[in-house]
């Protein structure tokens, strides 16, 4: 397991530069991990089929089917990582960081569905048991096992992605599941009691729908641009108006661009002071905004107290993407 977390810490250089730059470095071995993945699951996928077969057992071939929606599930995450490390374009001015979040949300969309499938089957199952072939579907869920935690732990290293971490509750739904048909096997071939096997299954659909959901909900909000989960407006308007120099903040707006990206907008009220001195309170601004929330986009337009905006008073403050490496670069405003 060593020898394999050592080979892919290996990074290839990053190919893109802009707001994803912070995530670069990481693109490679995250790359390299979904290929590996897609490899792997595969070969399992080919077992299953080539066994279940063999077996005459649907049990074994329903399990294949399960672990082909994990091998489309991969190959979506690996296009999404792809697009994701597309630079900025003047028609995608945010470059593609919401791949991976779509790629993420249809991947949960599955899983429910998924869950929801082997809750039926299940119930089915515990109404009409069938006889299973403990010996040969413990074999075959002991290759999965090995398999699935391996590729899951991989993932999990990088599931600080909501597209990668869609991926890796795949793959964790899978070894557990797995393992539960170790499991069962087990104690079929101890009890004679074929209703063990949908009965651990009802418990794997449940932990899959939750998990699932949570997906769902985390995705829909940042493709909605509400508010990201981990972030209180309120604290964000006070830690702006505590700067010296402003003395109001509204018309405040923060969304997520992606999993890590975080955009501001927002109108600040300043004094009627030098343009010299406005660029000091937009820079500790920015400064406040990095440093407590991670807000490296915002667009900020000042107003000046006693002037109408119309007329032409206001002094509109630039955009400031920061990068990684924390260089500044001004850009348009409203």
């Amino acid at each position: 397991m060593d020898s394999l977390r050592d080979w892919f810490v290996f990074r290839q250089p990053s190919r893109y530069t802009g707001d994803m730059h912070s995530h670069g470095a990481s693109t490679g071995k995250t790359q390299r991990v979904l290929q590996f993945s897609l490899v792997a699951t595969f070969a399992y996928v080919v077992v299953l089929v080539v066994a279940g077969i063999r077996a005459h057992s649907l049990a074994l071939l329903s399990e294949a089917g399960h672990n082909v929606s994990d091998l489309l599930a991969l190959l979506l995450s690996f296009v999404a990582v792809y697009f994701q490390s597309r630079p900025a374009t003047d028609k995608k001015t945010f470059g593609y960081q919401r791949a991976g979040v779509l790629a993420a949300f249809v991947n949960a969309l599955t899983l429910i569905v998924l869950a929801v499938w082997i809750g039926v089957t299940a119930v089915q199952r515990l109404q009409a048991p069938v006889a299973v072939e403990p010996h040969l579907m413990m074999g075959v869920a002991a290759v999965g096992v090995l398999m699935n935690g391996v590729v899951a732990a991989l993932l999990w290293r990088l599931s600080g992605d909501v597209n990668i971490r869609s991926v890796f509750l795949h793959m964790l739904g899978d070894t557990l599941s797995t393992a539960a048909v170790i499991l069962g096997g087990w104690l079929i071939l101890l009890t004679g009691q074929n209703w063990i096997d949908p009965a651990l299954s009802l418990l794997i659909a449940a932990m899959v729908m939750w998990s699932a959901m949570g997906i769902v909900r985390e995705t829909l909000n940042i493709l909605l641009e509400g508010t990201p989960h981990k972030l209180s407006l309120a604290e964000v308007r006070e830690a702006m108006q505590t700067v010296e120099g402003v003395l109001d903040v509204h018309d405040l707006h923060v969304w997520s661009l992606g999993t890590h990206s975080h955009a501001l907008a927002s109108h600040v009220t300043i004094g009627d002071i030098p343009l010299s001195e406005s660029a000091v309170i937009l820079d500790h601004i920015n400064a406040a905004l990095r440093e407590k929330f991670h807000i490296h986009h915002s667009t900020i337009q000042f107003e000046i107290r006693g002037c109408e905006t119309t007329h032409g008073c206001s002094s509109p403050a630039a955009l400031e993407p920061v990068h990684a490496h924390g260089h500044s670069h001004h850009g348009h405003s409203h």
